[in-house]
């Protein structure tokens, strides 16, 4: 990752079943939707593991700089999936930004 690039990832748990065609919608859609969004780089939908944390899946992507996450947060895309699916879907969710030190 180079200086200047921001790792933007969302860790989340879903309102349904892990096994059912509603969750695999959602991670397949979302990938499709958001890595579609031409300011995503290295987008992923990550499952996670540890006994430690309470949420099960996740999506990682980053972005060049500021100027290009805030265009993905204001891309109309990223917009409509949040109000159409993600507020809707999700139980909870973190949100975790990072930079290189």
């Amino acid at each position: 990752m180079n200086k200047g690039t921001i790792r933007h990832m969302a860790v989340f748990t879903l309102k349904s079943a892990p096994d059912s065609e509603e969750t695999r919608a959602f991670l397949r859609d979302g990938a499709e939707i958001l890595s579609a969004i031409p300011v995503v780089e290295n987008f992923e939908v990550l499952r996670q593991v540890s006994a430690k944390c309470e949420h099960q899946y996740g999506f990682s992507m980053e972005f060049a700089d500021q100027a290009a996450y805030d265009a993905y947060n204001n891309h109309p895309a990223h917009q409509a999936f949040v109000t159409e699916r993600w507020d809707i879907q999700v139980a909870a969710f973190q949100e975790i930004d990072f930079v290189q030190i």
